[in-house]
């Protein structure tokens, strides 16, 4: 059996005190001596337990307005002595040291000061010295000493302490906590760096919090793991255990359901849209979006934007679905939808995603702003003697929305508020649009007076000669080729509407 180390004195001092009760309830049944600081000794005395003062410990009171509190051999040499090494013990005897076995302490909270907007001396004063200081000498030493660095960790401490019976630890559980230890140091020295960085940070510093071992990447023969809060964004209702690879396809369904208003549903699949359609109800919206691509539809990621009714349930049941996002549901709708064991069904919360987004590259990462832009009406420069009707516009807008969330080189084919056929993920533009035209004919869809977007310019002239033989009435695209005068000569000449955004949409 791991030889165990009793926690004879804990020195105990945290900004948030929300479930100290129970350890302090714990560590006074086993005669464990309390040391504190301020406001968390007067917090552990209210309570009726006894505990000594560090000033006391010290012989120094918390100076420069609690800027330095435990700052001071006796704590520091309390916490570091080897207690195998005849050195550290004899000058923990000279200098009338004793040992501390058990150091529960937390940050100020440095992100939610910067989140709130506070001036720069309140920011600057939440950066923590003697904490972090404690956090990081109890944690190096914890071949003698516990850690607990946030009360993230305080179930793990007292599962500990009721376990062994007597206030006592064992070397791999001290190792555990000076993991998790160094895990809170390290996240908040990044929160700070980024800080000071601001928009002109020369190194990356990410720190994310929670690890979800999936099943696999995305093979079998990969492992895989998800980092992150999911349980912030999302309330999972029903299903599986979710995949590396549903990972991908909601956060896609996410980022694309996040650019419309009005009742839209959307069907992805391999992180492109196969289906999607507004309507006025979301029954009629589910149907579109549907019959857009029925065959790519089967073990999709659905996602919508309003509250799942029992007649859309109803008509979704009908279908393999691997997942399911909505803000809501009735209560008939999720007995509906829980008719399939396995299907996930998740409610989206509020949630605000990233500002940037992260991939990792070569020996390095990239990082760039995320995509939020969406082109409104005011947006489009009209660049052909023909002029889109109104409902040609409201459509050519949703294709451009469609077509800046799919693979790139794509195109996408929309008509009357619904995706028709859409080229993903192709070498060549012109590739990209004969994939749409195939898949919009194979489904028996009818192109005249549809619509088409692109990601990027047209090199040549030949896309608008090719989407116009198929019968498509208006173009939108960035424009900026040096032969996009091409592109307006053949659609002038055939009564064919373009715009140009001169906003390029590349998803690699």
């Amino acid at each position: 059996m791991t030889e165990l180390k009793k926690i004879k004195t804990a020195l105990i001092s945290v900004f948030d005190k929300e479930g100290l009760d129970d350890i302090l309830k714990q560590l006074n049944a086993h005669g464990v001596r309390l040391l504190s600081t301020g406001g968390t000794q007067q917090f552990i005395v209210e309570r009726g337990y006894a505990c000594d003062a560090v000033e006391d410990l010290t012989g120094y009171p918390s100076i420069l307005g609690g800027r330095v509190k435990t700052l001071h051999p006796k704590v520091f040499g309390g916490i570091l002595a080897r207690r195998d090494n005849e050195g550290d013990r004899a000058q923990l005897a000279q200098y009338d040291i004793a040992e501390i076995d058990l150091v529960i302490v937390d940050l100020y909270p440095f992100e939610a000061t910067v989140a709130s907007q506070a001036s720069e001396a309140d920011i600057i004063e939440k950066i923590n010295i003697g904490g972090i200081s404690l956090i990081r000498g109890a944690a190096k030493n914890f071949n003698d000493v516990a850690i607990v660095a946030s009360k993230a960790q305080y179930g793990l401490l007292l599962d500990m302490l009721t376990r062994h019976g007597d206030a006592a630890t064992t070397l791999d559980e001290r190792r555990q906590l000076a993991r998790e230890a160094f895990a809170v140091s390290s996240a908040y020295d990044s929160h700070i760096y980024n800080y000071f960085a601001g928009d002109d940070a020369q190194s990356l510093r990410s720190a994310i919090d929670g690890r979800k071992s999936l099943r696999y990447g995305e093979n079998p023969h990969q492992r895989g793991y998800y980092y992150g809060d999911f349980d912030r964004m999302f309330t999972q209702l029903h299903g599986k255990e979710i995949s590396y690879n549903n990972l991908l396809d909601i956060d896609a369904a996410v980022n694309l359901i996040g650019d419309f208003n009005d009742p839209t549903f959307v069907i992805m699949k391999h992180n492109n849209a196969c289906g999607l359609a507004t309507r006025n109800t979301l029954v009629e919206a589910f149907q579109a979006a549907l019959a857009g691509d029925p065959v790519s539809a089967f073990g999709g990621v659905h996602v919508t934007n309003r509250t799942i009714d029992a007649a859309t349930a109803q008509e979704m049941n009908k279908v393999f679905i691997e997942v399911c996002i909505a803000p809501g549901y009735s209560d008939e709708a999720l007995e509906i939808l829980k008719q399939k064991k396995n299907r996930v069904i998740l409610v989206m919360n509020e949630a605000t995603l990233p500002k940037t987004t992260c991939r990792t590259v070569l020996n390095g990462a990239l990082v760039q702003e995320r995509d939020t832009r969406v082109e409104t009406s005011a947006d489009l420069r009209q660049v052909t003697t023909a002029t889109a009707t109104a409902a040609q516009t409201a459509d050519m807008l949703m294709a451009n929305i469609i077509v800046k969330h799919s693979k790139s080189n794509a195109i996408v084919l929309v008509k009357d508020q619904m995706l028709v056929g859409s080229g993903v993920g192709q070498t060549s533009r012109v590739d990209a649009l004969r994939q749409a035209i195939d898949k919009a004919r194979s489904f028996e869809h009818d192109l005249t007076d549809a619509v088409m977007a692109s990601d990027a310019f047209f090199p040549f002239g030949d896309c608008v000669e090719i989407a116009h033989q198929a019968g498509i009435t208006a173009v939108i695209q960035p424009g900026g080729s040096v032969r996009d005068q091409e592109s307006i000569d053949y659609c002038n000449a055939h009564g064919v509407a373009m715009v140009m955004t001169g906003i390029r949409h590349f998803k690699h």
